[in-house]
Formats: structure tokens, sequence, C-alpha cells
């Protein structure tokens, strides 16, 4: 019969393997915040001193706190198992994020808290670790404990966590550069942050009071992905689905197009949100975002999708059925999830289709004879030059007909040559610098007196027909005003 033999893990090699499980700071930092609005936290501060001999990173949390003994077991390794059933309240899962995390950006991690005014505190050293090659941490002595950074900041009931030696903060930069780096990595904290918890923030996940996050003093804004402020978004029917006997919810959106939205509204989702790369499902487990931007190989991302977002939430009953990994950034929902939301996909996407084309259509429809036309023939779409609009049948009357025929060679060509890929790529991620418009102030009256010679000669004008063909030609999009002061006799 085998007989059993102890072999524990070397304390050295594990703990330097852990440090690389993935993290980026943003999502450490998330980690820890975890922690704090698991202990019913709604003020956390993040500190990044940089000025001291040995630079700081500090999360301070109004919290419930914990006792030492409770210290002692956050810091250790597994501290929870994965398989035990969690308050509902509870953002963590295997015990591991607190070191984790803290081991990706920092070699050394120390833990304060306080209940009622008694504090606690203990200590991770990897340097030690190292060298002993063994678990020990170090219980803190109350002169250690108070002369700890941002002390102050610990109420009466709460914790702090202080990373120090942040090898991995600094990528081996000194001086100007290093902060400079800090201050870029500090940026995305706060961006990642304001997605992540954007619901605690904004108050809006029940049984939870409002959540306040600052990052050296200054608050993180909730960024809300469905932009559910603007009226144009489009709330689509709410959707459920069971996994055994547990809810998940599924509520899909269709976000407003580029032209729907105020001039700060589009630079602040310019800024921080990619629209093709961003849409998706977005998985919150416990009103706390996981995953994003993924509709799990169900359908591609296109422009066909780009507006469309589905918004799941799923309590931590269901963490083994979604597969969360220990960084709480990947989840694989289960089969009837996957099953309804392909169902979903198909449903938004004529959705999003018709707000992304619904702007391109009304310009076609401002003209009873537009400039362009769009066509379906042959399994396939084109756009042609419509050779009977008024402009081109007027100057092809006065050709000769094989100057007509060299222009509507030229039209042909023209159309046949439009640069679709460069447009589409163009549009797709920078749609308001899209923009034909170039006639102004003087060249706008110019251009107008041109065309109405061009269609009428020394004749009498049509004023409607005129200004419907002025507006189809798009040379006058932003001097509409003048133009119809124009035909109206002002600058005869």
């Amino acid at each position: 019969m085998a007989r059993p033999y102890h072999l524990p893990p070397s304390a050295a090699s594990l703990t330097a393997s852990l440090r690389d499980l993935g993290y980026s700071l943003e999502t450490a930092v998330a980690d820890l915040i975890d922690n704090s609005i698991s202990a019913d936290a709604t003020d956390i501060q993040i500190f990044c001193d940089m000025s001291r001999s040995e630079p700081v990173l500090v999360i301070a949390d109004n919290g419930r706190g914990m006792t030492e003994g409770d210290v002692i077991a956050a810091m250790r390794h597994g501290a929870t198992d994965p398989r035990k059933k969690r308050g509902p309240k509870d953002l963590g899962r295997f015990g591991l994020g607190l070191k984790t995390a803290s081991f990706s950006q920092c070699r050394q991690l120390t833990v304060v808290s306080a209940v009622n005014g008694k504090r606690a505190g203990a200590e991770w050293n990897l340097a030690q670790v190292e060298k002993d090659d063994d678990w020990f941490i170090a219980v803190l002595e109350p002169e250690e404990i108070l002369a700890q950074p941002f002390f102050e900041t610990l109420g009466d009931t709460g914790t702090l966590v202080v990373w120090r030696d942040l090898d991995r903060l600094f990528e081996d930069e000194t001086g100007r550069k290093r902060d400079e780096i800090v201050n870029e990595k500090l940026a995305v904290v706060e961006r990642h942050l304001s997605l992540v918890f954007h619901r605690f923030l904004a108050g809006e996940v029940k049984g939870r009071r409002k959540l306040t996050i600052r990052v050296n003093g200054h608050p993180i804004t909730a960024f809300d992905p469905f932009c559910r402020k603007n009226e144009a978004t489009q709330v689509l029917r709410e959707e459920k689905v069971w996994v055994g006997d547990v809810t998940v919810v599924m509520q899909p959106y269709i976000l407003p197009h580029h032209s729907r939205l105020s001039a700060s509204e589009y630079d602040y989702y310019q800024d921080r949100s990619d629209f093709i790369s961003n849409q998706g499902a977005y998985v919150y487990r416990n009103g706390r975002l996981m995953a994003w931007g993924d509709w799990f190989r169900l359908v591609p991302k296109g422009e066909a999708t780009k507006l469309a977002r589905v918004q799941i939430d799923f309590p931590n009953d269901l963490d083994e059925a979604w597969t969360i990994d220990i960084k709480k950034s990947r989840a694989r929902p289960p089969h009837a999830v996957r099953e309804r939301l392909r169902q979903i996909i198909t449903q938004i996407t004529t959705r999003s289709v018709t707000v992304h084309r619904g702007r391109g259509q009304r310009l076609f429809q401002e003209s009873q004879a537009p400039l362009w036309e769009r066509y379906v023939d042959h399994g396939g779409i084109r756009f042609a030059i419509n050779m009977d609009h008024p402009l081109i049948a007027s100057l092809s009357a006065r050709l000769s007909p094989d100057s007509a025929d060299s222009l509507i060679m030229l039209l042909d060509s023209i159309a046949a040559s439009l640069p679709v890929e460069m447009i589409y790529s163009d549009y797709s991620t920078h749609p308001r610098e899209i923009s034909q418009a170039v006639a102004e102030g003087d060249r706008t009256l110019d251009r107008l007196k041109s065309l109405k010679q061009v269609l009428y000669g020394d004749g009498p004008v049509d004023p409607d027909a005129f200004m419907r063909i002025v507006r189809s030609t798009r040379l006058f999009d932003g001097q509409i005003e003048t133009a119809e002061k124009f035909i109206s006799g002002a600058f005869a």
C-alpha cells in the first residue's frame, strides 16, 4: 500500500510564481477594492507617494475592519475555500486576491486594521520569505502600526493596505521618467475603477450605500458604458435565464449614433471607450463588472454590432458555472446563458445597424434626387453616382455627345474607385472628424452662383427645387442659412 509523504511547496518558489499571474496595476488595485467593498466600506482612498525615500502605494477604507486574528487569517494564502458559499455581498472567491494582487506589484505587503479603536497589523516581506524559504509573516507591534504611512487616514474602524518595494511599478526607471510612468499608470487605474465599479460609484447596487473612491485626493466619477443618461439610448426588453434555480438577468442596450451625443458626451466616450472594441456583453457579479467587450465567439465584432451592449448580472452563487478566474477578469457564460445571448444578439444587431446607418439614410431622403445612390445587386452592395441628378443632367445637356460620354466615363471611374475601406476605417474610429464640407464665406456665394448658372443659366429659378439640389450636393453643409438667403434673393 502506498504511504503518504508530506510535500509542502517551496515558499520562495511559489511566491515568485504567484507574482506572475497576469495582474496589471489597475486589476490589482481593483482586487483590493473588492475586499473593501465586501467589508461594507463607503469611502476608499488610494495614495501613491513617490516623494518618500521608500515610495509607497496605500489603500485605506472605512470598512468594518479586522481583529488581529482576522488580519492573520487574511494574510494566509487560500484563506477561504472557493467552494464555500459566500455572503450575497461578498466580492471575493479564492482567498488569494489580497496576496497575489499585492505581490504582482510589490515585494512587501503590510495590512493594518482597526475595530472600534483597537488596531492590529501583519506583514509579508518576500525578501524574508526567500531567505527562510518558509511561510512566516511579521505581526506588528503597536509602535510599528503607528509608524505606517498614511496611518492618520485610518479611523477607529477600517483597514489600511500598504505596498512597499514597488519593483513592478517603476519598470526599472528613475527620476522624472519614473514619475511619468507612475502618473500614466495611475490615470489608467482611475479609468479602470470608474468603469469596473461604476454601479457602486453611482449608488445603483441594491443593498449598498453609494461608494466614493479617491486617488491622491481626486474623486473618481462613474463611467456608464451604456450611456443611459442620453435619451437616444435604446433600452430593450430585459431577459432572464435560469441556471439551476439561480437567475441571470440580461439587459440589452443600443447606444446612440455619435451625431446624437453632445460635444461633451462624445469627447468623454471617445476618450474612454472605443466603440468597436468595447461592444459586447458586460458581465457583472454582485454589481461588480468582471469582463466586457466580448461576444464570447458567438459573433465577430464589427460594424453591425458596433453600438450594441448587453448587461449581464449574476450572483456569486454561480461562480463555478461562470469559471471565474483568480484575477476576476475572465468569465465564460454557462450554456443556457450563451444560447439566450445568441438569440439576443440576432435581435439587437438589426437595431444597432438601423441606428448606425440611420443618419446616412436620412441624408439620402433629404432630396428626391440624391447625388449618390446605394444598390443591392448581384449579392453585394455598391454605391454609384446618380446620373439623373439635375446638376449632372444639366451639364450633360450642354456637352457634345462625345464630351457627355467622357463625363459619364469620369463619373463611373470616380464611383468605382470610391475608397470604401479607408472611409470605413476612418469613420469607425473617428466619425466626427470626417467632414467633406469645405465651402466657407465668399467661396460659398461663388459656388452658389456657379451652381445656379449651371442649372438655370439666366432663366427663372425654382427656389424649392434649387434648395433640394443644394442640400443633395453636400457642398454647403454648415452653410445652409447662407444658401437660403441667397436663394431668397438676399444676395442676388
